[in-house]
């Protein structure tokens, strides 16, 4: 199931929680309306930037995301290929 509506409120359910990037860096985020905002950049990432790459998962390396051109993508591919986010959807 790839539902945005569904994934965006897994994602809300775990801000304040610690995720990994693939290069071994620790973030948290917060989520305010349908932005997220990790504590590690300056960068604000939209919910259409998840649905997006929603369409691509499961990556394989953060270069997938990086191709789609979305804000953060090495925080957009921690959150989404996390367990906690993907369950058992891809």
């Amino acid at each position: 199931m790839r539902d945005i509506e569904v994934i965006w409120t897994r994602i809300k359910a775990h801000a304040g929680q610690t995720f990994h990037q693939v290069e071994g860096g620790e973030f948290i985020y917060q989520v305010k309306g349908r932005t997220l905002k990790p504590d590690r950049t300056n960068r604000i990432i939209s919910r259409s930037d998840f649905e997006k790459a929603l369409s691509h998962v499961p990556f394989l390396s953060t270069t997938e995301v990086n191709r789609l051109g979305l804000q953060g993508p090495s925080y957009v591919f921690a959150i989404l290929m996390d367990d906690r986010i993907r369950q058992r959807d891809w």
